[in-house]
C-alpha cells in the first residue's frame, strides 16, 4: 500500500468551521525517557523534530461539547509563537499548515486520530466572492 506512516490533509478538510486556540503551547514529555524530575522533550519519529502541543476547539456547531476540543502536535525545532488576539473576540483564532493525521483506537476502543502540524499561523482572510466583489 502507498499510504504509509501519517496521512496528509489539510486544514479545511479537518476544520472545515475554523479552530480557535485554548490552551498553552507546550513541549511534548517522551514519558519512555524521562525519569523521576527530568523531563525529556519528544521527538517526532519520523523527522526527530521536537514536539509540542496546543488545545484547540474546532468551531462546527454540529459537534457535542466533547467533541469540541482536540489537542494538536506541532513539529518543530523551537517552541511556536501562538498567532496575536483578536480584538473582541474570547479565543484566537488559528490556522495550521502542512498537517497528517495518524488513525489509532483509543482506549474506549473508537476510532480517533492523532493531528501532527508542522506550522501554526493566524487565519488568512477570506476571499472575496465575485457577487461581493462586484458589489463593492
Amino acid at each position: 500500500m502507498a499510504l504509509q506512516g501519517p496521512i496528509p490533509v489539510t486544514f479545511d478538510m479537518v476544520f472545515p468551521h475554523g479552530c480557535y486556540i485554548v490552551g498553552e503551547v507546550e513541549p511534548v514529555k517522551d514519558f519512555d525517557a524521562s525519569t523521576n524530575g527530568r523531563f525529556v522533550q519528544a521527538r517526532d519519529k519520523q523527522t526527530g523534530e521536537l514536539v509540542w502541543q496546543v488545545t484547540v476547539m474546532d468551531a462546527d456547531p454540529s459537534l457535542k461539547a466533547a467533541q469540541k476540543t482536540v489537542a494538536v502536535k506541532i513539529l518543530s525545532p523551537v517552541q511556536p509563537v501562538p498567532p496575536a488576539p483578536v480584538p473582541g473576540l474570547p479565543f484566537t483564532p488559528v490556522d495550521f499548515d502542512h498537517m497528517a493525521v495518524t488513525p489509532y483506537v483509543n482506549q474506549a476502543g473508537r476510532l480517533a486520530y492523532s493531528i501532527k502540524v508542522r506550522e501554526m499561523r493566524a487565519p488568512r482572510p477570506a476571499a472575496k466572492t465575485t457577487a461581493t466583489k462586484d458589489a463593492a
